[in-house]
């Protein structure tokens, strides 16, 4: 199967997936999820990107991120997922494929969208039954972004978040805004209003994201 277009966009805003290979646990403890985010503060310091939300979790990990410059954001993901499986290796006398391969990426419309992406990557531990809260998770932006840390790595979002931000993380989200994050994350399409995922897709070739098969769950 030919590789889906990256579709990068300049100043445009992304949610970035990767995953253990062959859905692996690659952070074992806090030593794991703390090297990672290290190397998280290293990346944009050597290739500048605003991130508004992350989450690490066992075996994968999403980021909310904008670019100045598209390309920026192959370089930033290369020098991480690179830096990391090197030292992984270093420490761990191993050898062989941590990551799945290529990452994932969607582009994001920027309204109550992107407002509902950051929403979902901070709630993925409370949905995967890790913690009963997300501020009781260390290893997202949950804690900057709700105000009960200050910011260290993220970058406020160019939006108004809802002023109640840790409960309005705190609600499920519904079966329909399930659904959509996850045909975008299987299908690596544009999250947004029809019309937006449109014009999106013709203007970077992303028409192929909008006519593939059933997404698998994320």
């Amino acid at each position: 199967m030919p590789r889906i277009s990256r579709g990068l966009a300049d100043n445009a805003v992304y949610h970035v997936l990767n995953r253990g290979n062959a859905r692996q646990t690659v952070f074992h403890g806090t030593r794991d999820y703390s090297e990672f985010t290290v190397l998280l503060h290293k990346a944009v310091q050597r290739h500048p990107l605003a991130i508004f939300a992350f989450c690490l979790m066992p075996n994968h990990f999403h980021l909310t991120v904008r670019p100045n410059r598209g390309a920026d954001l192959s370089c930033f993901m290369q020098w991480l997922l690179t830096s990391h499986v090197r030292r992984h290796h270093q420490r761990n006398g191993t050898s062989g494929h941590v990551w799945q391969g290529r990452y994932k990426s969607f582009l994001i419309q920027e309204d109550e969208h992107l407002m509902t992406v950051m929403r979902y990557v901070e709630r993925n531990p409370v949905r995967a039954g890790l913690v009963e809260q997300p501020g009781d998770w260390p290893w997202s932006s949950h804690r900057e972004t709700s105000g009960a840390s200050h910011r260290s790595l993220t970058t406020p979002c160019p939006l108004s978040l809802p002023a109640g931000w840790a409960e309005y993380v705190s609600e499920p989200l519904t079966d329909a805004e399930l659904g959509a994050l996850r045909r975008s994350v299987g299908r690596q399409a544009p999250y947004g209003e029809s019309d937006w995922r449109i014009r999106m897709c013709e203007k970077h070739g992303l028409q192929s994201t909008l006519h593939r098969g059933r997404p698998k769950a994320e």
